[in-house]
């Protein structure tokens, strides 16, 4: 699949427009697509519910300041 994206606010997306509806209304395989603007993709997610809850937590509690630092040279120590 081949997007090409046209401005129709000018005058050459405008004629190029006219030319293609021209020619190929119709044609099996070609189609104009309009964009949707705001709509959101209702397609399935492939992560469970409760990890995007576990996600969720975790940004407020970042932006709430709720975080552990850890020493690089001491990982384990910085955990326990």
């Amino acid at each position: 699949m081949t997007t090409i994206k046209i401005n129709e606010q000018t005058k050459t997306g405008k004629a190029f427009m006219a030319m293609f509806e021209a020619f190929f209304k119709g044609v099996e395989g070609i189609e104009i697509v309009e964009p949707v603007y705001g709509q959101v993709s209702e397609e399935p997610s492939i992560y469970s519910s409760e990890f995007i809850e576990k996600v969720k937590r975790a940004e407020e509690n970042i932006r709430q300041g709720k975080t552990t630092r850890l020493n690089p040279d001491d990982i384990w120590g910085s955990i326990l």
